[in-house]
């Protein structure tokens, strides 16, 4: 949803909303928070990511500011940040981004800010889409659904058929 009124990018990274929102060419976004599904993936994946952090040196933060360019601030349903001091907003390329498909997301929403991810020179996403229990990870300009996603240049992944059976798991 995209507000009429547009505020300067300054006024937007001074101002705390609940929910947050994205901010895009001077409007607020509201972002899908997603269901129960999409909001247990956001936390086992957060957990896989901390039972790793040792080995891969990459801290996951939810729902973090990510300036993509001059004029846009995504909300990345996890981001993947070396390990060490971080801004409040995050400005350098994060390590990975990840997005979790939500029953309400659009494609050419989904599109757009995959596209400003990789623009800011993220060299991997992943989208995770607990619908059709599947997985896309973008490593430059190819999207490859795989069962065993993993991030360009590191030593991270996930294994879909695992994360999923956690999931099911959680809803026994």
């Amino acid at each position: 949803m995209v507000n009429a009124t547009q505020i300067p990018v300054s006024e937007y990274l001074q101002t705390t909303y609940r929910p947050d929102r994205e901010y895009v060419d001077g409007n607020l976004r509201e972002k899908n928070v997603g269901k129960y599904e999409h909001s247990c993936l956001q936390a086992l994946l957060a957990a896989w990511f901390l039972q790793h952090i040792q080995v891969w040196k990459a801290v996951p933060l939810t729902e973090q500011r990510v300036q993509v360019g001059p004029t846009r601030v995504r909300l990345p349903d996890i981001t993947l940040v070396p390990m060490g001091p971080a801004p409040d907003v995050i400005i350098a390329p994060p390590l990975l981004i990840v997005e979790i498909l939500s029953p309400d997301d659009g494609y050419a929403d989904l599109q757009s800010r995959s596209r400003d991810y990789r623009t800011m020179g993220v060299e991997t996403v992943w989208i995770i889409d607990p619908t059709t229990r599947t997985g896309r990870m973008c490593s430059g300009d190819a999207w490859t659904e795989a069962s065993r996603l993993t991030a360009a240049g590191t030593e991270m992944y996930i294994d879909l058929p695992t994360l999923f059976a956690n999931l099911d798991q959680l809803r026994a």
